[in-house]
């Protein structure tokens, strides 16, 4: 017989979302179908709630059974093992205090503390880790209505998928407790953006709540935050919101929020704004805060190619894995990036790009125009600092080189020497 200690069957880390698994169905240990699962009841009384019960619905109208989670063996969308020998024992209706996740979250409207509504619940997903079965997030994302409706592979086909069927969840930390007494609980899920509680979210997690409001959400919450955890939160946020609270709030507020954070951070957020906006909230600052920043907003328009290194490896299409490899301690003498390889033609132009582990993975027949990759992200000489900022960003790559006419290689970026001259400007 199967018992809880069986659960080697799940991955650590499992990740379930209640769609797919509703609706399955349920055996026992012996291989005897008993039903299909109707509900997860869960308890909140955890930072994150834990699944207690998986509530099974039987044929012909026979009472529901309640198998506690620990009685749960395998759990796949075709098919659920409880390792249990007989349904009597586990016969019963789930009590009135115990949360639900179809019957109380599933399709509740998501509230902002104005009862403003911002979405739909459209799935809710569950995560293990360590045999305890916890609710995450909640989802309110075009996939998952799709998913829902049935209409997923539609939508690909028609839609392209890509940006339509982004998942976008929300962490179960920020929804309100339940009502203690639910029974059967017909009201909305409303975030847990408590005044009193805004000192205790992190900057960080508090950015990531405000993204998902309206304006005039954001805006409300963000005027109840004190200065310094106001200022911490507005570095978090990116940029578009970022300049939309800015234009939004009172150009003194601005220069308070701006001004207690580090001129490197300050000249990050003001560069983003229109210039006379920008130069308005300066002439509100603290002028030896701003005389750093100046500095460093007249960096950011510096060309990159004065930043660049012309010492990296380029190599000709035509030259095979091995020799790469058996020639690389020369190769790479004085250089300062090492670990991409630069493909060119007989005139520099850039053809492509390898990083130095797919030379160690390749086989040693293999040229390097084989394994390459041809489409390259690339700097051109007028592109600024701030612009190159951007890019290792948003790319996250160690190096961006810089191309000029006819795509001819003039440089390298190393990542590291941008981020050194960041931490320079402080």
């Amino acid at each position: 017989m199967n018992t809880a200690t069986d659960k080697k069957q799940e991955p650590a880390g499992a990740v379930y979302f209640l769609s797919d698994i509703i609706g399955t169905k349920i055996f026992t240990a012996g291989g005897r179908k008993i039903g299909k699962l109707r509900d997860i009841a869960i308890r909140e009384d955890e930072r994150l709630p834990v699944v207690t019960h998986f509530i099974v619905k039987r044929p012909f109208g026979a009472r529901p059974l309640l198998i506690p989670w620990a009685k749960v063996v395998e759990v796949n969308p075709g098919k659920i093992v409880a390792g249990i020998e007989s349904a009597g024992p586990y016969e019963g209706e789930p009590d009135p205090s115990q949360v639900l996740l179809n019957d109380h979250v599933l399709d509740k409207k998501v509230l902002d503390l104005d009862d403003n509504e911002i979405d739909v619940v459209y799935d809710i997903k569950l995560v293990l880790r360590n045999r305890v079965l916890y609710v995450t997030d909640v989802d309110f994302s075009r996939y998952a209505l799709f998913k829902r409706l049935g209409l997923k592979p539609v939508m690909k086909l028609f839609l392209g998928g890509t940006a339509l069927m982004k998942k976008e969840t929300l962490s179960w930390s920020y929804v309100q407790p339940l009502p203690e007494d639910i029974g059967r609980f017909r009201g909305n899920v409303k975030l847990k953006v408590l005044k009193e509680k805004l000192p205790e979210i992190h900057p960080v997690d508090l950015a990531d709540i405000l993204e998902e409001l309206t304006q005039e959400q954001r805006l409300a919450i963000f005027n109840e935050l004190e200065t310094e955890h106001a200022s911490d939160t507005l570095e978090e946020i990116e940029p578009r919101v970022q300049r939309e609270l800015i234009s939004s709030i009172r150009k003194e507020r601005a220069a308070e929020l701006i001004n207690d954070m580090t001129p490197a951070q300050a000249a990050d957020i003001l560069a983003i704004l229109p210039a006379a906006e920008a130069d308005e909230i300066m002439k509100l600052m603290d002028r030896e805060n701003v005389q750093k920043i100046e500095f460093m907003l007249e960096k950011h328009e510096e060309k990159i190619i004065n930043f660049s290194t012309s010492h990296f490896i380029k190599l000709p299409p035509y030259m095979k894995a091995g020799e790469v490899m058996l020639q690389f301690r020369e190769i790479a003498i004085d250089k300062d990036e090492i670990m991409y390889i630069y493909i060119v033609s007989a005139n520099d132009a850039l053809l492509g790009v390898v990083d130095l582990k797919e030379v160690l993975k390749a086989k040693p027949e293999e040229r390097l125009d084989e394994i390459m990759t041809a489409n390259v992200i690339s700097l051109n000489p007028e592109n600024t600092l701030l612009e190159a900022s951007e890019m290792f960003s948003r790319y996250s790559f160690r190096a961006i080189p810089i191309t000029g006419e006819n795509d001819v290689i003039l440089g390298v970026v190393p990542y590291r020497d941008i981020m050194n001259l960041k931490h320079r400007f402080v």
